[in-house]
This record gives structure tokens, sequence and C-alpha cells, in this order.
């Protein structure tokens, strides 16, 4: 009896042991993004052992953080009943609570994670700072109490180090989360993710070039460590978005892997979307290419603007799985892009009109502009305006959402405008401009006023529209305050003024015009553009002196005629004066 005891002790230890070197598997599998692979090892654990609470939270959390939350709910509340660490289960619930919006069930929850946990326990601390920060509304000042609690149980726990580097690099606290990191990485120099976050400051302080050498030290270490080639990607992807197209032909040293260095490398948008797109392929090779794994990839190709490769992406992806709705956005967006205006529409009405779908800006962005092109119909040249109108609506619904979506209308707007469809130009002009940070917000400005201006001077026109021209007036005077030099703003507002016979105002922009040019010098004026448009100015401003100062209106009939002495206006206009 007493042999079969030690047996069963010694046996039971050997499976223990077993298991936590499985889950030991499972959290480097996790940290290196194999989630696929995770689940696979997790699966099997409860497969073998229904009652490994730990195993069911993890799963659960993958699932959480893919936002399948049905499959996450599932697994979290197996695990609850499970006979071994069955309250981790606990926080993977207070973390879908925090994504509703319920702070008191979340604390509740955690309450019943950390009850009766011994002393040097830190572990459920970690994930439930973790939920704090991994929900939809991160909470970092919330994470750092809890880690602080983590940290008088385990103070050199390498696990809240690196959440700390985490809770604090979302506070902005830079000098805090870069001690964090290097903490934690000092105490165990092969936990490479914290070596990893080390560039990752350096990445969000937009030090690009600092921040490649700082991966390809990580990669130094461990070339097949996935996750760093994600970071180098949205790495090179941020400095691509950050430079110039035309960028320099400036030279500088980017550091590759194990000592090499790749020289006379310009990093210009097109290199630096190259190395990105590289980089985020060798990524996708060292992790998986799950459904959630090519959807994270079709992000990233929106990003990078390869709608090729997207549309590519994501019929792979409907045929791995041919009901996911969020598939249609990924067809819909490609299709867009590569000239297949029906299939867009007709993906992107699939994928809104789902209900539980979690519709973004971009959605309705690229539906409205589907739209827009189909209204636009360039061999008739004959707008249909209830297609149009109804890409107006989308449009609108983008910009509500978020305000930032104003910055992708420009380009359609000025379609329109150079097909001299001046009116639907001004409707998606005035759109783009309730957006005063935009970085188009001069140009749309411009383009709208010219919109309304042209579209109250065509030859069909019995009688402009004064509320328009004054919404020109408006849009001229905003170039004109965010950059006083555009000479055209001030003789497109003298123009404006005009049509709505405001003499007062007709004399002091065309006078400003005059101004802004001659202040650009000789060379400026002696352009004949200028010249014709000096012509103009001079002729406007004394006819509108003309009821109210004759000397005044004969002085710049004068200029005019100094200008042009042939002119017939000036001419006529100087006889009627005496």
């Amino acid at each position: 009896m007493n042999t079969f005891k030690i047996f069963s002790i010694a046996l039971l230890t050997s499976v223990t042991l077993s298991y936590a070197q499985d889950l030991d598997q499972a959290k480097k599998t996790i940290d290196a993004e194999q989630f696929e692979k995770a689940k696979g090892i997790l699966k099997s654990i409860l497969k073998t052992t229904p009652d490994n609470g730990k195993a069911a939270f993890l799963l659960g959390n993958i699932y959480l953080n893919q936002n399948i939350g049905d499959s996450a709910k599932i697994y979290f509340n197996k695990g609850l009943v499970a006979k071994l660490d069955s309250k981790f289960n606990y926080i993977g619930l207070g973390q879908m609570d925090l994504d509703d919006k319920n702070v008191a069930a979340a604390e509740a929850n955690f309450a019943l994670a950390t009850k009766d946990i011994r002393k040097k326990d830190s572990e459920q601390y970690v994930y439930i700072a973790k939920a704090y920060m991994n929900t939809s509304t991160p909470d970092y000042n919330k994470a750092i109490e809890v880690l602080n609690k983590a940290k008088i149980a385990n103070p050199n726990d390498t696990n809240v180090l690196l959440a700390f580097g985490d809770a604090y690099y979302g506070l902005k606290n830079q000098n805090d989360s870069y001690k964090s990191y290097r903490d934690a990485f000092d105490v165990d120099p092969t936990f490479i993710r914290a070596k990893m976050q080390l560039g990752v400051l350096l990445k969000g302080a937009r030090a690009f070039s600092e921040a490649i050498k700082a991966f390809y030290e990580v990669v130094d270490i461990n070339s097949n460590y996935g996750p760093v080639y994600r970071e180098l990607a949205e790495t090179y992807y941020l400095w691509a978005i950050n430079t110039k197209v035309s960028d320099s032909n400036g030279k500088i040293v980017v550091y590759e892997s194990r000592g090499q260095i790749k020289t006379d490398w310009v990093p210009n948008y097109k290199n630096c979307i190259s190395e990105a797109m590289s980089l985020y392929e060798k990524y996708m090779s060292l992790t998986d290419y799950s459904l959630t794994s090519r959807m994270r990839h079709a992000d990233f190709l929106i990003l990078a603007k390869d709608y090729k490769a997207l549309e590519i992406e994501a019929n792979k992806m409907k045929e791995l799985d041919k009901v996911n709705p969020r598939i249609f956005r990924y067809l819909g967006y490609s299709a867009y892009e590569n000239g297949n205006v029906d299939a867009a529409i007709s993906a992107l009405e699939n994928f809104i009109a789902t209900p539980t779908n979690k519709i973004i800006a971009r959605d309705y962005l690229y539906l409205g502009l589907a739209k827009m092109k189909k209204a636009n119909n360039l061999e008739t040249k004959v707008v249909d305006a209830v297609v149009f109108d109804a890409g107006v609506a989308q449009l609108k619904k983008a910009v509500e959402m978020e305000i930032t979506m104003t910055n992708d209308l420009s380009e359609i707007g000025k379609k329109f405008y150079e097909q001299k469809l001046f009116k639907e130009a001004a409707v998606i002009y005035e759109i783009a401009v309730t957006n005063v940070n935009s970085k188009n917000y001069l140009l749309d400005n411009f383009y709208l006023g010219n919109s309304l201006y042209f579209k109250n001077t065509r030859k069909d026109v019995v009688k402009a529209d004064p509320i328009e021209l004054q919404k020109a007036d408006v849009a001229f005077g905003n170039v004109i305050t965010a950059a006083p030099s555009t000479q055209d703003a001030y003789i497109f507002r003298a123009r404006t003024n005009n049509l709505l016979e405001n003499d007062e105002m007709i004399i002091k922009y065309y006078q400003q015009y005059i101004d802004v040019v001659t202040a650009k010098g000789e060379e400026e004026m002696a352009k004949p553009a200028v010249k014709t448009k000096f012509i103009e100015s001079y002729n406007a401003i004394g006819a509108a002196y003309a009821n109210t100062d004759k000397v005044k209106a004969k002085e710049y009939f004068g200029k005019t005629l100094a200008l042009d002495p042939l002119n017939d206006y000036a001419t006529q206009s100087l006889k009627l004066l005496k």
C-alpha cells in the first residue's frame, strides 16, 4: 500500500510537471504570436485534463484578443468549474465586462480572481493589469495600481516589469517605460519581448533609424522571433508616411542583422513601403497563415495601400471562411481601389447591413467613394443624382464617425472639379473643409471657393446664388488666413464679391491681390497672366469707385491704360466719367 501511495504521488507530480511544461510552451507560443499553434496546444491540454483552469483561461484570452467574444466566454465559463486554477477565468470575464463598460462587474470579477491568493503570487495581478490595458477603453493608471500589488509580491518578476513598461508607455511616460523594459531584460537577458519593447519606444518617438537598429539587435538574439518583424514592418510604414514621396537624395545608414550594414539607402516612401511589405511577409511566415493572421495582414496592406495584394489576400480568406463578414470589408476596399465599383458597393453594403459587425468610418468612406465613382459616368458626362446623393450620405457618416476621413475626399472632389462638374465638387469639398486640422485644408477651401464661383458663372446660370457666393467668400478667406501669400485666393475672392456687387469688398480684395503680387517683385509682376489680372483689378476697382469717388476711379482706369493703352473698357469708362 505504501509503495502504491509513493507511486501515485510520483505519477501525480510527473503529470503536473508535464502540464506545467505544456502551459509554458503555450505561453511562449502566444508570445511569439503563433496563435493557432497555441490554440492547438491548449485544446490538447484541455482534452487530456479538462480540469486545467489556466489552460481554459489562456485559450479564452486568445479568442478574446482576436475579437471572438462568444468562444472566449465559452472557455472562461468552462474554466470556472475546473478544479485547478479556475479563478484565472474571472479575469477573462472581467475584461469582457470592461469591454461592455461595466466597471463594477469587472472589479467584482477581479476581486474573485485574487481572493485568497498566496502572498508571493503575482501572475493574477499581471493578467488583471493587462485586462485594463487591452480593453477597448484602456485604463493605464488602474493597471499601474494593480501592478504595484504584483510588485510587492514579486518585485523581480520579468512579466511584472514588462507590464509596468506597457502601462507607462500607454501613459506616454517614456522614462519609466524605458526603465521597466530595461530592468526586465537585465533580470532575464533571454526575455526578448522586453528587449523588443525598447525599440517600440524609439518607434513611438519617431526615431525610425534608431528603432530599426534596436529591432535588428533582437533579430541577432533570435532570428525566428516573429513579432520583431511585425514591429520592423510597422516602423518602415510609419517612416514612409512621415517621409515625402520625393524625399531626399541624402544617404543614411540602415542597420541589418549580424553586423551587416545597408548603405546608400534613401528613406523615401517607395523604399520604406517596400521594406515594410517584405518584413510583414517574413512575420507571417514565422507566425501562421490563419484567418485571424490574414486579417491582420489585410489591415496592414490597407495602410500600405497595396490593393492588388489586398484583393489576393481577401480571396484567400474567402476560401478559408466563406461567411466571415469582415472579409467583405477587404473585398470592398480592394475592389474599389482596383476599379470594380459594383463589386465594391455590393461587398460593403453586405458588410454594413449586418448589425453585429463593428462598422468603422472607413467602411462608410469606401462605400461613399464607390457610389461617387458609379454616379460619375465618364462616357455620357452625366451624373446620376440619386447615386451621387447616396454616396454623399455615406461620406457624411464616415466624417461624423471620424473627422480624419476628410483627408481622403480631396482626390475625389478634384476629379469632379477637373470635369467641370462644379456642383458635385462643391458638395464634396464642403464636407472636406469641416476638418480645420486636415492636411488638405488650404487646398480644399480653395477648390471649394472655385467650385462655387464657377458653378455660378456658367452660361446657363440666369442668376447667381448669393448664399453659395458667400460660402465661396468664406472659403477664400480661410485660404488667405492660412496662407496670406496665396495671390489667386485674393483675386477669386474679389471676383466672387464682384458677383455679389459689393463695391467695398471688390476694392479691398483686388487691391490686396495687387499688393501681394507687388511684394513678390518684378519677376512675378512681369508674367503675362499676372499683367492680365492687374488690368482686371484696376478696371474692377475703377468701376467700384465710379459711383462714389470719380477721382479714384479715373486714377485706376489710368493705371489700366498704362499697362494696356488700347484697353477699350478703361477708355470708354474714362469718357463716361468726364
